[in-house]
């Protein structure tokens, strides 16, 4: 689908950026070009629809050398996903997603279609969002907008250039989650700039690991892992995870959940209540806007508490819960759980919420943990 054959590029001052890159991207693939800032990812991936050229070298998209294809032409054909989103504040979602197949003539009935079967896509209620402007969308809203606006002319290849690296943990993984079952879905041929290892490791199909202009490694998660090809390959993956990835138990980010349900501290309480009630949840996880946790609300609490109406979530918060990172086994959450009052364990990323592990997600995960090891 994708072939770089002996790509180099060279800057004016000197600078080499890439250095005779040989890389092959099947069809339907998620690739991850993966590794240090000034490693040569982005400019791997910004060659593909030509935002930036070789200095030698080719590169061929179905056989075709690219260079001999008009630039315009060659990206509205190629969708483009990008960290900073890039959505037009003064046009509606709707607007957002056919900025493209209007440009390539598509009938309006056609592309009016395609809004609400992308918006449904991604969950976004169609009669709800497509009339909105994107400062009404969370951030996690508006990047799901911009992934599916670079689906909407129906590309073979996406661009995707750190699309989630701006966002708090819980929306990252859960953005995460829905590229992964949108491939599934869509089977797009993906490149995938990124500078996060959990995420490449979760996502990806194979992973390029990139390393001053070079490609060290060019492999499938699950053989990076088990065979890292130097010690540049370890130290990048972290031993950690290489520990992880030939663990004999699971780990709390194998049994986590992302679906969880945040608070205010500043919200009332009948509030929570109606908000516990709409989730069908038994717990709030308390945090301040930037997704610093800062305890749990349990319904039990919150029902001793209901008939303090000047209170707020902040005076009945639980700020000693019990807490674990992603990288505690499951021996951690087994322990917790002995006390039968506890029914989550918030999952922490440094000081910030990444998901939590109900006694649901546990027996879960461990099924599938079990399931994955036998294969």
């Amino acid at each position: 689908m994708i072939r770089f054959e002996n790509v180099k590029k060279q800057y004016d001052d000197g600078f080499i950026a890439l250095k005779n890159i040989n890389l092959e991207i099947k069809k339907g693939e998620l690739v991850t070009l993966i590794g240090p800032s000034g490693c040569g990812k982005t400019t791997t991936m910004r060659m593909v629809n030509r935002l930036t050229e070789p200095t030698s070298g080719k590169i061929y998209i179905d056989g075709q050398d690219i260079s001999t294809i008009d630039p315009v032409e060659l990206r509205r054909n190629i969708g483009y996903v990008i960290q900073q989103i890039g959505l037009f504040p003064h046009m509606t979602i709707a607007q957002n997603i056919t900025l493209v197949p209007k440009l390539k003539k598509w009938k309006a009935d056609m592309y009016e279609k395609r809004v609400d079967e992308l918006l449904d896509l991604v969950g976004l209620d169609p009669s709800t969002f497509k009339h909105r402007y994107p400062s009404e969308l969370s951030g996690g809203q508006q990047q799901r907008v911009g992934v599916i606006r670079a689906l909407a002319a129906e590309p073979d290849i996406i661009l995707m250039d750190e699309p989630f690296s701006a966002l708090d943990p819980i929306s990252r993984e859960q953005l995460q989650d829905d590229i992964v079952k949108l491939q599934e879905e869509v089977q797009k041929t993906i490149v995938f700039v990124t500078h996060d290892m959990d995420e490449a490791l979760k996502i990806a199909n194979r992973i390029a690991i990139m390393k001053e202009g070079e490609i060290v490694q060019f492999d499938t998660p699950d053989k990076i892992l088990r065979r890292p090809a130097n010690e540049f390959v370890r130290g990048f993956i972290g031993e950690n995870r290489l520990q992880q990835g030939n663990s004999l138990v699971p780990t709390a980010k194998d049994l986590m959940s992302s679906f969880v349900v945040t608070a205010s501290p500043n919200r009332g309480l009948a509030e929570a209540f109606r908000l516990m009630k709409e989730k069908k949840v038994d717990s709030l996880m308390i945090t301040d806007k930037k997704q610093v946790f800062l305890g749990i609300v349990t319904l039990k609490e919150l029902e001793k508490q209901y008939d303090k109406e000047e209170w707020v979530l902040a005076d009945i918060t639980d700020e000693n819960c019990a807490t674990l990172t992603k990288d505690d086994d499951v021996t951690n959450v087994a322990e917790i759980f002995q006390n039968k009052d506890i029914n989550v364990i918030p999952i922490l990323e440094g000081d910030r919420l990444a998901g939590v592990i109900t006694r649901s997600s546990l027996m879960r995960g461990l099924a599938e943990w079990e399931f994955h090891k036998q294969q």
